[in-house]
């Protein structure tokens, strides 16, 4: 039977096993399952558990298309908003740092900052100077007055040097580069080592098309070191590029170290390493099937292949028709008995043309409709061939006909079947696509879709045929062609893995190798305990060719015959692969005649040998013995068992040792609604147009621009005019970093909005002008002083720098944890929330007065939290961080030259700091604050500034009460603020307004004079009766029938949160409407009698 690509119609009878397998595709199956890139020995005894895992497979599959259809419906919601009601931005003015400079020098900081934040301007001429200098170097490190003993080193996951920058790649450089900026400003070595993989068929097809679009040339038409030096040509032009966006990025890489994985030394020690393997009987050469590109005539790996699901009769183009050609449907058909011509067996497929291929029907021992044929034949109706009636427990006997096709050499269920019950290979499609010898003459080399047709034809003449339907589906394609993903039968190099993987099982298990987030600890062990060999070689001419030779003596006529008695000797170098041909020939080295393997490595194989080969290996010298193994392995989850593993398994086999001691796992973006980010869909955002802004006319323009089909276009289009109606704001790299960080990327995927961006630029701008504002409280000729000098007295200034002693404490612990949102989120406060919105109001007063000894503790105060604060900005905004650090007053000569290589705050140099008892007080201050601004926007007041009298019963929060009486009027925004004791049972004063605060404290705000009551009673009435209105609907719609069933828990959680809300918004209107009840009536005592 041929791959028939089903789906969970009844078109069909299948075993589980065989129909879960296909259903989920040979390139999506569960872990020890068979693929193209991973073929063992059969397993019967294993059966029951993949039937069980792909059981679970398909369910996982089917949650995933319910999800995204539930994703899609609440779009559609979504975007039924009025064009007016979305969301609208409004441009920035673009400020430019124009200042001639040469490249690498330091950036004129001497300047007036701008007014306000620009993104171009603040990251202008920065990296150049970073790197120019050297701070990105472990050696520049290894000099710093902080410095410590310890290492920590990384790889970048190496990009295609195809590839452009996507959001993926922006995630991975915000994580990496933030750990890694933070570990050297803690003084450790740091070297972060950046590359870029050949990508074997991304680069070969790239390189093709220009080809032929400049030549009209094919690659057959130029010898392969002719197509090689073009490919080289190529690289040299078009292959740095991916490094410059990284670098726009602001990743601190030691690009002195730079690796490509066609470099010679990289590529010798590829060569090592499969003749290591190779040696040590890990890589062996055997025929098996394989995921098969026709258009690029090469097996393929898992992750090249993407699947499309199908919900019946689909026409799709494909590679080599010229027409579009039909899927998602199932075609049944009849087999003749042998000698019986009235006894008949049906079948169906999605794949008739490979009937041709059929050597058996199998049928279930115990079904009662087939019993009489057991041992009988059936007649292939055009090759005549005999085909065998089997028996296998594994077969359905309720589903479709009962009977199944078995097509050994074209699907690897049949494969493992086929081994079972001893039933011969026939290949009927070869490697480009077309139908073989073995079809006969009516068919051989017609495409195999073309040849569907005729195959039909034929079945309907010989009154064979016995319909056809719509099926739901899987299709596999190619993820570079686009062809139909066939299997067939190679002869390939695979590599054993059972034994590493055990090591690599017993690493994690014994805690030498830990996984973060830890949950991804159940998929390693299920990969690893039922892993099977991994196919390791590709059809390609761009990439590692293999160092294999086939040997045989001067004269001999099988050099060159791929045969199971062929001889295969590998080698360094062809002088070595001589050497020992000659030694298993008995014969001299001159008589030995080498033809090289022509085939390359997996592109896979040479990137799970990155970490030690990057750095030299096999060499033990240099930075290989100091920075091997690397502190950490940061990537994609989605890498997990197609890299990862892979290193593990590779670099304990290899080198002795495993090649990092920890795993970081981030989660995978997508867009603002959680789908997966598609060009067809038109929600693929770039990040280079989130840093410098695109217009909608520029985005629709590329997606006109590029390959997708027509209607694919017009749905981008308009997916493009609902998310982005004004286009994307530029936001700059270190919003982009900062927003990117703020998630939490060790759970769930990341649903991003541009939206979030935006804040963080706005977030940017609060930075800039609070340190703007500082700048200009200094003034000229201040004289700093060191952290550890600075002793506050005052109780804001106790207070604000507690607050930055905490935020650095959990900082540092969080950055060890790698919960990198919680770092964002700590920082954010602090700048947000504590420094820009509580301190710097409350000083105000302090620097318009004339006290000079105040105003130099608080301009210390000032400094020391703008310096502090952007040293723990600086690793995810280090280009704003570098602009404002520059321009502070340094305490000596001897400073950081950057902030990039300063000190990061930790909690042994600000422990001096640690006051939590005022930090406890001011709290109770904060909530005196919340309710008196609560009380403005109560009573809608702007500018006026209220007399406002607090009321205490309790001495120790009446003590707290006075010491912060100044900045608690400040932050009131309250023309005076008295403080009275306690007043049980009296009626607010006339014109005053009463607000709680807790079991002993009361606000009274006097707003005689400052607000009409009899124009505000309307209006709040009218707002009653709305938020009245509101709140019964939204109960009525969780008490309706089957709510709790039919809306989400989320939904629900949401909803609650909407009425508890809009409660406690109806309770201040209607002390409200009290309230301004009394002034209007006039009622009331005397403010002064009230609080006396």
């Amino acid at each position: 039977m041929a791959p028939n690509w089903i789906g969970s119609g009844t078109g069909r009878t299948l075993s589980s096993l065989r129909q879960l397998l296909l259903q989920a595709g040979p390139w999506h199956v569960p872990c020890g399952w068979r693929t193209s890139s991973q073929a063992s020995k059969s397993d019967p005894e294993g059966l029951g558990w993949k039937r069980t895992q792909l059981k679970n497979k398909a369910e996982k599959r089917r949650r995933q298309r319910e999800r995204l259809e539930s994703i899609e419906a609440g779009v559609a919601r979504r975007q039924e908003v009025p064009q007016g009601q979305a969301k609208v931005w409004a441009p920035k003015d673009v400020v430019l740092y124009d200042i001639p400079m040469a490249a690498g020098q330091k950036k004129d900081t001497s300047v007036p900052l701008p007014a306000a934040y620009s993104p171009r301007y603040v990251e202008a001429a920065w990296y150049g100077w970073w790197e120019k200098e050297g701070f990105f170097k472990p050696e520049y490190q290894s000099r710093q007055p902080h410095r410590k003993p310890e290492t920590f080193s990384l790889c970048i996951p190496p990009p295609n040097v195809t590839g452009s920058l996507h959001l993926g790649h922006a995630l991975t450089v915000a994580i990496e580069d933030s750990l890694v900026r933070w570990r050297r400003m803690q003084g450790c070595q740091v070297l972060w080592v950046p590359g870029s993989d050949h990508a074997g068929i991304a680069t070969q097809a790239v390189v093709e098309r220009k080809l032929w679009k400049e030549r009209g040339a094919l690659r057959q038409d130029l010898t392969r070191g002719e197509f090689l030096a073009e490919v080289w040509k190529w690289k040299e032009e078009k292959g740095d590029e991916i490094f410059r966006q990284l670098k726009a990025l602001g990743a601190s890489l030691d690009w002195d170290r730079v690796c490509f994985t066609m470099d010679a030394g990289f590529s010798a020690a590829v060569a090592e390493a499969f003749v290591r393997l190779h040696e040590d009987g890990l890589v062996y050469r055997e025929q098996r099937l394989v995921n098969w590109s026709c258009t690029l005539r090469s097996a393929i790996s898992d992750v090249e292949v993407e699947t499309r699901q199908l919900r019946g009769r689909t026409l799709l183009p494909v590679p080599g028709c010229s027409a579009p050609v039909p899927f998602g449907l199932m075609f049944t058909f009849s087999y003749k008995v042998d000698g019986q011509e009235d006894e008949e067996l049906p079948v169906a497929t999605t794949r008739p043309e490979t009937m041709l291929g059929d050597v058996a029907v199998a049928v279930h021992p115990d079904d009662p409709r087939f019993m009489h044929l057991h041992g009988k034949w059936l007649r292939h109706p055009f090759t005549g061939r005999l085909l065998a009636i089997i028996t296998d427990p594994l077969v359905e006997r309720d589903v479709g006909t009962g009977a199944v096709k078995v097509t050994p050499a074209h699907s690897h269920a049949d494969y493992e079947l086929g081994k079972q019950h001893g039933l011969p290979l026939v290949s009927v499609i070869g490697e480009d696509g077309a139908m073989t010898a073995e079809c006969g003459d009516w068919l051989q080399g017609l495409n195999r879709f073309m040849a569907r047709e005729k195959v039909v034809s034929a079945l309907k003449e010989r009154g064979l045929y016995r319909g056809m339907k719509d099926h739901a589906m899987v299709l596999p394609l190619c993820s570079r062609s686009g062809d139909v993903i066939e299997n067939l039968l190679k002869s390939q190099w695979f590599l054993r893995c059972e034994g590493m993987a055990q090591r690599a099982l017993e690493a994690v298990e014994s805690g030498r190798l830990k996984l973060t987030p830890k949950f991804h600890e159940k998929n390693w062990r299920t990969w690893l305990s039922n892993i099977s060999d991994w196919c390791i070689s590709r059809q390609l001419w761009w990439g590692h060719q293999i160092p294999a030779y086939q040997a045989s003596v001067s004269g001999s006529c099988d050099l060159g015959k791929d045969g199971s008695d062929a001889l295969w000797v590998v080698g360094r170098t062809e002088a070595e692969a001589r050497r020992k041909a000659s030694g298993i020939l008995k014969k001299p080295e001159e008589e030995m005649e080498l033809v090289r393997d022509a085939d390359v490595l997996d592109t896979w194989f040479s990137s799970a040998l990155f970490p030690f080969a990057a750095l030299g290996w096999p060499r033990k010298v240099g930075d290989l013995q100091e920075f091997y193994p690397s502190s950490l392995l940061e990537t994609g989850s989605d890498l997990l068992f197609f890299w990862v593993a892979r290193m593990v398994m590779l670099g304990e086999q290899l080198t002795g040792e495993l090649p990092f001691s920890q795993v970081f796992l981030h989660s995978l973006v997508r867009d603002a609604h959680g789908r997966k980010m598609s060009k067809s869909l038109g929600n693929v955002v770039d990040p280079l147009d989130v840093i410098h802004g695109a217009s909608l006319q520029d985005l629709q323009g590329r997606l006109r621009d590029g390959n997708l089909d027509p209607r694919e276009v017009a749905i981008a289009v308009e997916g493009q005019r609902r998310d982005f109606p004004q286009g994307i704001p530029e936001c700059g790299t270190d919003a982009l970093r900062f927003a990117l960080c703020s998630h939490r990327v060790q759970g769930d995927d990341i649903n991003l909005d541009v939206a979030t961006v935006l804040s963080s630029r706005h977030f940017c701008n609060k930075v800039w002008n609070a340190v703007r504002f500082t700048l200009g409280a200094l003034g000229e000729g201040f004289a700093p002083r060191t952290p550890e000098e600075v002793c506050p007295s005052s109780p804001m200034d106790r207070w604000i720098l507690s607050r930055l002693y905490h935020t650095a404490v959990d900082c540092g612990q969080r950055f060890g944890e790698y919960e990198l949102h919680l770092v964002t989120s700590t920082i954010h406060h602090f700048w947000l929330h504590n420094f820009c919105d509580v301190y710097l109001e409350s000083v105000k007063p302090v620097l318009r007065s004339k006290d000079q000894s105040r105003i130099l503790q608080t301009h210390q105060t000032l400094l020391s939290c703008a310096d502090l604060g952007l040293r723990l900005l600086s690793p995810f905004m280090p280009y704003l961080a570098e602009e404002l650090w520059q321009r502070l007053p340094k305490p000596d000569a001897d400073s950081a030259p950057s902030i990039c290589v300063a000190r990061y705050p930790s909690a042994e140099q600000l422990a001096h700091w640690c006051h939590p008892a005022d930090e406890d007080d001011f709290l109770l201050a904060q909530e005196v604050v919340r309710v008196a601004r609560a009380l403005r926007v109560t009573y809608r007041l702007t500018r006026a500034r209220p007399p406002v009298y607090l009321v205490c019963s309790e001495p120790a929060a009446h003590r707290v009460y006075e010491e912060y009486r100044e900045p608690l009027q400040t932050l009131s925004l309250a023309g005076s603020l008295e403080l009275r004791p306690s007043s049980k049972g009296a009626e607010p004063p006339v014109g005053c307004v009463r607000g709680r605060v807790n079991d002993h404290t009361e606000i009274y705000m006097d707003l005689q004079g400052l607000v009409d009551p009899k124009a505000e009673l309307p209006r709040l009435a009218s707002r009653k009766k709305k938020l009245e209105h509101q709140i019964l609907e939204l109960t009525a719609r969780t008490q309706a029938s089957g709510y709790q069933e039919k809306v989400s828990p989320r939904a629900r959680a949401e909803c609650q949160q909407k009425i508890s809300s809009l409660r406690t918004e109806l309770v201040q209107l209607n002390q409200a409407l009290e309230s301004f009840g009394r002034m209007a009536a006039g009622l009331g005592t005397p403010p002064s009698a009230a609080v006396e």
